[in-house]
């Protein structure tokens, strides 16, 4: 039996663009009123305004602790209540370890890790006293197989992989389910610096995937009966060789 989503509060970060955007998007078209969260004002709100009145921006910065310190006040002031949390937001760096830059490894690892952690910790109390939630976090195909070509971004998603395996079995007895979406390469911002001869190899291959694909993933995720957690949801174009 499908759960029904209509009536039902979520938030979504990395919404300004990408898997973020599509997911709001479908959540939006099942009926539920959206916060879309993101660093990027005028995006935002623009975004927000196409969208409708059940869809709202929430400027935050997610490596920002007093910033995110302020996200869930915000929903609840302005939704009474959180039933979905979808921790999307996260950049990419691939590329050799010999040549790479370690300071641009922190501000990834800092979004992809730390900012994602610290979201889902945010969130985690008010669901607890609920004793209902459901938590999403966009993770990788390189959270399960390394993947050469990007050494740092797999050690990131091998993390989030780790966190929602082991607060899965911690919040379950609340009621609050937590999975992961593991997507292949997807046309987004994110894969902005591959090589330009790889990704044209791959778009003429077919081994991309379009970002409301994933979003139609998520959807399936959330929309399974309560005795039901789908803990890893792995979504490939069909080409891929992962």
């Amino acid at each position: 039996m499908r759960q029904e989503l209509s009536g039902k509060v979520a938030a979504v970060t990395g919404a300004a663009s990408g898997i973020g955007l599509e997911c709001a998007k479908a959540l939006l078209n099942e009926g539920v009123r959206v916060a879309l969260i993101d660093r990027a004002e005028d995006s935002l709100r623009q975004i927000c305004s196409e969208l409708g009145p059940q869809a709202f921006p929430l400027v935050i910065d997610l490596t920002s602790p007093d910033s995110v310190a302020t996200m869930m006040p915000q929903i609840l002031e302005k939704s009474g209540k959180l039933d979905i949390f979808h921790a999307n937001a996260g950049a990419y760096i691939g590329g050799d370890v010999v040549e790479g830059d370690p300071d641009a490894w922190d501000r990834m690892l800092n979004l992809n890790v730390n900012a994602a952690f610290r979201s889902v910790q945010a969130v985690l109390p008010h669901m607890v006293e609920r004793q209902t939630g459901d938590i999403i976090m966009t993770s990788s195909i390189a959270g399960l197989v390394p993947v050469v070509w990007e050494p740092i971004y797999t050690a990131s998603k091998f993390a989030v992989q780790a966190f929602v395996h082991t607060v899965r079995r911690q919040v379950m007895k609340h009621g609050i389910r937590v999975g992961a979406v593991a997507p292949g390469p997807v046309v987004t911002a994110l894969i902005s610096d591959w090589p330009k001869a790889k990704l044209e190899e791959t778009i003429a291959a077919g081994g991309l995937m379009e970002a409301s694909e994933v979003a139609d993933a998520v959807m399936f995720m959330l929309t399974r009966p309560r005795n039901v957690t789908i803990r890893d949801l792995v979504i490939l174009p069909h080409s891929t060789d992962l």
